[in-house]
């Protein structure tokens, strides 16, 4: 994706656009996916980066919800763990599967939480990833050698899958793009266009680059802006209620002595109602979640002193070695995008179903649901969008479509043809322990082939540097500032200005000492 390109492309289309899709997260992307796919003419604009908010802060989690099987939601669960498998067959080369381990320090947790994840098998039907079953003392440790032994009985070992949730988007926009979608960050929309009906028919957004403001006709406009959906709402309509029930989610990632082995634990109840993970990801440790109802919506949203204290001490419970401030090499928020119930303000209890909104004038809104649920979601928000925009139906394809960076794939299918499956590797593991070794072939490559257009943008998202040690990636702001003004031929101005903008976002990655 070359974002010159897109953006002439944009500017110069005479003929309206079946969909255009504002959000570019994994709903918004999967929509672009999904509707180029059918042969629809679809355009996607990115008020940012892709996946800049809750797409790239998840828990690294492809998974049924072990939680909404608690709270009785079989519907949302069953859904979501044969989207799992799909996902796995789809891009296996990112999702992979994971051992979880329930550890039970009370006589009753191994039969109480064995036939729930029994029956988390069942629902997973053919696309599960393996069986459950009882673990013995020893071997829960053998799986997790830093748990606390004091009172261990044994443990419940299940499946479920893990991805890296950055670039399993960069991979399904570079799917998209290949489809003959058009995708462009850095493109915030600023106005609904109607016509003399009063029905939505056109959007303008300004370029971020140049300032320029554009137009874009299309015959269907879809909101897949997540967190932010009101906003947009608001702006096709002023007096139109809010639906969004925002809650922070925060992680804290810990060096891989935490979790030395390939297992990740799952504590299934802690006090605010939800369930806990410790999961191993990129050779570190990452803790998370809470739900913390929040009012303001953000693209950098901050954790709280409380969420951090909370993470910590329910970690502190179950591992041997208990997690301090100190210890924490990054941490980041993500802003879920629930739906408002009728009643209740508990965030920690409202469903994770998507909901689609058609307004009056013709804005369709998808709001609420799942990194995991992403591809179900995109189908049915482009099925409504046919009877919005008045398109000609043609039949959802993307159950069988390879994701773009998958190493199996072999095009077979028309729709498939002329997608190129190049690998783009994320930087490996091993080096991302060394921020000096992230090349400048591959700088280049972000910013020339995804987009790429902040020092952010790098080290959050196309690498994950930031996410895994705040501090690294601060000292290699200014290497990857001077790369990219290169690329971009931008000036020092320029390299100090974002050398500054990013020292600003990664500082909020590390915890301030407590008191």
């Amino acid at each position: 994706m070359d974002r010159d390109v897109s953006l002439r492309r944009i500017i110069t289309r005479r003929e309206p656009w079946d969909i255009a899709v504002i959000g570019g997260g994994a709903t918004g992307v999967g929509i672009a996916v999904d509707a180029a796919s059918r042969g629809y003419a679809v355009c996607l604009l990115e008020q940012s980066d892709f996946g800049k908010g809750t797409s790239s802060r998840s828990t690294k989690l492809v998974h049924g919800g072990v939680r909404y099987l608690q709270q009785g939601n079989v519907t949302l669960v069953t859904e979501a763990l044969h989207e799992r498998g799909l996902l796995r067959a789809n891009a296996p080369h990112l999702v992979h599967d994971l051992t979880f381990v329930v550890p039970n320090y009370q006589w009753w947790e191994a039969p109480f939480y064995g036939i729930g994840l029994k029956a988390y098998d069942m629902l997973a039907g053919k696309y599960g990833f393996g069986k459950s079953r009882h673990l013995t003392r020893a071997e829960v440790l053998q799986h997790i050698p830093t748990l606390k032994t004091a009172g261990l009985r044994g443990g419940v070992l299940y499946h479920d899958g893990q991805f890296d949730d950055a670039r399993l988007l960069m991979d399904l926009a570079n799917t998209a793009a290949a489809l003959g979608a058009v995708l462009l960050n850095y493109a915030p929309v600023t106005g609904l266009r109607r016509n003399a009906a009063g029905k939505i028919q056109a959007l303008a957004f300004a370029d971020g680059e140049t300032g320029q403001s554009c137009d874009v006709v299309a015959r269907c406009v879809i909101n897949a802006t997540g967190a932010f959906s009101d906003r947009l709402r608001r702006m096709d309509d002023p007096t139109v209620e809010t639906i969004i029930e925002p809650s922070q989610g925060v992680h804290l990632v810990l060096d891989k002595s935490f979790l030395p082995g390939d297992a990740a634990i799952m504590v299934p109840h802690t006090s605010d109602g939800r369930v806990m993970f410790a999961v191993p990801w990129h050779n570190r440790t990452l803790l998370g979640t809470t739900d913390t109802a929040v009012k303001d919506v953000a693209l950098e949203p901050s954790p709280q002193d409380v969420e951090i204290d909370f993470i910590l001490t329910t970690a502190g419970q179950y591992l041997a070695h208990e997690p301090k401030r100190g210890d924490i090499l990054s941490m980041f928020a993500g802003i879920r995008p629930l739906v408002k119930a009728p009643h209740g303000t508990n965030t920690a209890a409202l469903s994770r179903d998507h909901t689609i909104e058609i307004s009056a004038g013709g804005l369709l809104t998808i709001a609420g649901g799942k990194w995991t649920t992403y591809r179900r979601m995109a189908e049915d928000a482009v099925d409504h969008a046919i009877g919005v925009g008045g398109l000609q139906p043609r039949k959802c394809v993307t159950r069988t479509l390879k994701i773009c960076g998958s190493q199996t794939h072999t095009p077979t299918a028309t729709v498939t043809a002329g997608i190129t499956h190049e690998p783009v590797s994320p930087i490996q593991d091993h080096r991302l322990t060394d921020a000096a070794s992230i090349t400048s072939a591959e700088i280049n490559h972000f910013v020339r082939h995804e987009m790429a257009r902040t020092v952010d943008d790098i080290l959050a998202r196309r690498t994950r540097l930031l996410l895994l040690d705040a501090r690294s990636a601060m000292a290699a702001a200014p290497r990857i500032a001077a790369v990219m003004a290169s690329a971009l031929n931008r000036d020092q101005t320029w390299v100090q200005r974002q050398i500054v903008e990013f020292t600003n976002v990664a500082t909020a990655y590390i915890p301030s000492s407590p008191g």
